[in-house]
């Protein structure tokens, strides 16, 4: 089983060693790097490499927000997943945004935080509950909003194919399989898709398609 390289951001040190002990248990799972800021956190990331960072919001000199927007700049590979205290759905549109994979609440269990890890390395994002919610009530306050037939979206059979499957968490092997392509052509359409609207990455593009009802 591969090993996944894990560092996490946050100014409580309680809180960080708390989290790296309750995922001991998982041993495919290695943390690489500790920080207690995100400007410590990018300092190291060279050295450490991680694959995942669970990133903090609130921190002092260079907080999570700001980390998310520099490493999903700089460091595209790496998957960041925030473990905040922040139930504040501004703040999961907005992480989501600018590039984060998954949005945790610390007060998720150890198994979730694996689960959130192990599913932003394989699919691209995480979703739970809690963020489901959110997006389900921004697509419902959207449909609340008359439509202007000049900002209308379209999406040819293919693509909305390609961001069904997406949404409904299949990788691009499957997905090519189902849609009898080659995977190249799924990541092709994706990558497109991405470009179009401004998504960061796969956790973006998902965020943009349920919140802008591109998928039933």
């Amino acid at each position: 089983m591969r090993i996944i390289k894990v560092a996490i951001a946050d100014d409580h040190k309680i809180f960080r060693k708390g989290v790296i002990l309750s995922l001991r248990p998982y041993t495919n799972l290695k943390f690489v790097q500790e920080a207690e800021n995100g400007e410590e956190l990018i300092n190291g990331l060279l050295q450490a490499d991680p694959d995942v960072v669970l990133m903090d919001l609130r921190m002092p000199q260079k907080d999570g927000i700001e980390a998310t927007k520099f490493i999903t700049k700089n460091y595209p590979h790496i998957h960041i997943v925030a473990l905040t205290m922040f139930e504040d759905e501004r703040f999961v549109g907005h992480m989501m945004e600018i590039g984060a994979n998954g949005y945790l609440l610390k007060s998720a269990d150890p198994s979730e935080i694996r689960r959130a890890i192990m599913d932003v390395m394989n699919k691209g994002y995480y979703l739970n509950n809690f963020v489901n919610r959110i997006l389900l009530k921004k697509a419902h306050a959207k449909q609340k909003v008359i439509p202007n037939l000049n900002s209308e979206i379209t999406l040819s059979d293919r693509e909305r194919d390609v961001i069904k499957y997406i949404c409904m968490e299949f990788t691009a092997a499957e997905i090519a399989t189902k849609m009898d392509v080659s995977p190249r052509t799924v990541e092709a359409i994706k990558d497109r898709l991405m470009e179009r609207f401004g998504a960061k990455n796969t956790a973006g593009l998902v965020f943009y398609a349920v919140k802008n009802n591109l998928v039933d």
